[in-house]
């Protein structure tokens, strides 16, 4: 359904050009659900806002490129991408009364996005409105499609949002954060909600969070990006339970379990390099304990180990966790 190949973006700044993104590539299949995990300002937003073309000045996508069912859709013009935007790829923000506007009853809302991508009147689009809602779980949805946002609790407010991106029946999903700020009980349910979707309707769902529980019961495959590449991608079970590359497994090692009882969770030492001082060679090389001289001089690309993809020279001409 979407196929992301050597995607760059970068920013013009006074001080030179940052490269926020740096060559990622990645497929989603219809029906499945990639997530996207890392520390804040790996880059996940962005290459989910690059997709759906609202990088903004001075941001740009400087190289790669990105594939809609086949079609190349990051060289489109603007008119023609914002014809794709919400008719073949829904998104759905991090903060859902940020989305949504407050002076705008949520029947306005929705029934003006529904006639955006498509010839219905107002009566049927109404319609399509309330079947929407009672699809994302919202309780008497002729009623409280007339209520305004600020009368819908943060879980309900999500599936607003949702439904929103449900509109025009999208191909690929690109979900924000779609959990956080929530409180756990709803966290599942929105789950819950994007797993039905993905099953019923074949949808593609990139989701893009920081919580590796979130990711775990959602996502059929992850992606761990760090400074803006891809550190390592493979199916959950594989990278949850069997994480390769140093910075996945210190982030697999710093989730609590009920199965063993640890003093202390790992700890991965420092921080995210910024965009103007990513060092030379394998950007995690300063937080890395594993660390050797290849390391320090080479950037490494993506390599088969096992059933996964891994960027780490401990890996290369398939000599698994020995120094090559």
């Amino acid at each position: 359904m979407l196929s992301v190949r050597n995607l760059k973006v970068e920013f013009v700044t006074r001080r030179g050009i940052l490269r926020a993104i740096d060559d990622i590539s990645f497929d989603i299949a219809p029906g499945e659900i990639l997530g996207m995990v890392g520390e804040s300002g790996a880059g996940k937003s962005l290459t989910g806002t690059a997709i759906i073309g609202l990088i903004d000045p001075p941001g740009r996508i400087s190289g790669g490129e990105i594939l809609l069912s086949g079609k190349r859709i990051d060289n489109l013009p603007k008119e023609e991408l914002r014809k794709i935007r919400g008719k073949r790829i829904g998104m759905i923000f991090q903060d859902p009364l940020t989305s949504l506007n407050p002076i705008y009853k949520i029947s306005e809302q929705l029934v003006e996005t529904i006639r955006a991508h498509s010839d219905m009147g107002k009566a049927q689009a109404r319609e399509q409105a309330i079947g929407l809602l009672t699809e994302v779980g919202i309780p008497a949805p002729e009623k409280r499609i007339d209520g305004y946002p600020h009368e819908f609790s943060g879980g309900m407010r999500q599936r607003v949002v949702i439904a929103l991106a449900l509109c025009a029946e999208p191909d690929l999903i690109i979900a924000d954060e779609p959990t956080t700020a929530l409180d756990v009980s709803v966290q599942a349910q929105i789950i819950t909600l994007l797993k039905k979707l993905c099953r019923d309707r074949g949808t593609a769902v990139m989701l893009v969070t920081h919580d590796m529980g979130v990711i775990a019961e959602t996502a059929d495959r992850v992606a761990v990006i760090y400074a803006g590449r891809i550190a390592e991608i493979g199916s959950v079970r594989e990278v949850v339970q069997r994480a390769k590359h140093p910075y996945a497994s210190g982030l697999m090692g710093a989730i609590p379990t009920l199965e063993a009882f640890e003093d202390r969770l790992v700890q991965i030492p420092g921080a995210m390099p910024r965009l103007n001082a990513i060092p030379s060679g394998c950007a995690f090389n300063p937080r890395c304990n594993r660390v050797f001289a290849r390391c320090l001089r080479e950037r490494p690309g993506l390599m088969p180990v096992g059933s996964s993809m891994v960027a780490c020279w401990h890996y290369a001409d398939g000599r698994e966790g020995v120094p090559a």
